[in-house]
């Protein structure tokens, strides 16, 4: 089983691969995701792996990156803080735009449990 800083260093790997379903595997089945807003005005929490999943296929779907880094880990006990750049264009509109944010994990037993994702605000 791995540790968190074990788990902190394997998303950063995938992560700067963009290799979204890969990093799936290191999610608890009933991990809890929340954004900073909801999608539609939705909900901004998302609960369980095939959530998170569905996550995955509306970034692939929705946005083409043109760059993308991870920058971290940071990490303490359970926790981990990993901060993503990014620069994209919407699929559908064509409007590009810088993105950055700043992700915290919560690990247990291996396993990333929880997820939150904080944007920087200009």
């Amino acid at each position: 089983m791995m540790n968190t800083e074990e788990v902190a260093k394997k998303v950063m790997e995938l992560t700067r691969k963009q290799a979204w379903y890969d990093a799936l595997d290191l999610y608890d089945d009933n991990v809890v995701s929340v954004e900073a807003s909801g999608m539609g005005g939705g909900s901004p929490e998302t609960r369980g792996k095939e959530g998170v999943r569905g996550k995955v296929d509306w970034w692939v779907n929705a946005m083409e990156v043109h760059s993308f880094d991870a920058h971290g880990p940071f990490v303490a006990h359970d926790r981990f803080v990993v901060q993503y750049d990014a620069d994209v264009s919407d699929k559908k509109t064509k409007e590009r735009r810088k993105m950055s944010e700043v992700g915290v994990y919560t690990v247990k037993n291996g396993k990333i449990v929880r997820e939150e994702f904080l944007p920087r605000v200009d």
